[in-house]
């Protein structure tokens, strides 16, 4: 467990991790609404690179960030509005992992098709306001967890 008591401890955290994706990576970022997922999702982005806003994904489900705005190609995806696998599918997250490294919050939304190389960061809320992150490494990961 990772305790990250402000903004300031998510957005180092954010910008460490962005700094060591590599293509075909998959972070997925799970958590209650306020638990601090989106600002995880754009210290990544920062840590890339990426100077500009971001923007939630919550309505267009998926937005693209391509160099050189950033070092390499990233997909940010919510799916907290997907109901039903066909629209999954539609998405082409499989295609993106050609080039891309993915960056998806509300990933049980995926069941079990959430991929097994998948970095899995859960974030909660302490009683006393402060976040939390637990994470669930794979193999893929393990030399780059947790990032410094």
């Amino acid at each position: 467990m990772i305790a990250l008591p402000g903004p300031a401890d998510t957005e180092a955290l954010g910008a460490a991790l962005g700094s060591l994706l590599r293509p075909g990576d998959v972070v997925a970022l799970s958590g209650p609404l306020g638990a601090g997922k989106t600002t995880l999702a754009r210290a990544i982005l920062r840590g890339l690179g990426f100077g500009g806003d971001v923007a939630s994904p919550s309505f267009p489900i998926v937005i693209a960030y391509e160099p050189p705005a950033l070092r390499l190609p990233l997909w940010h995806v919510d799916l907290y509005r997907i109901e039903r696998a066909r629209e999954m599918e539609e998405l082409g997250l499989d295609d993106a992992l050609f080039d891309s490294a993915l960056l998806i919050e509300w990933p049980e939304r995926l069941g079990d098709r959430l991929w097994r190389h998948a970095l899995r960061l859960d974030l909660d809320v302490s009683p006393d306001g402060a976040r939390r992150l637990t994470a669930r490494v794979p193999e893929a990961w393990e030399a780059r967890w947790p990032p410094r």
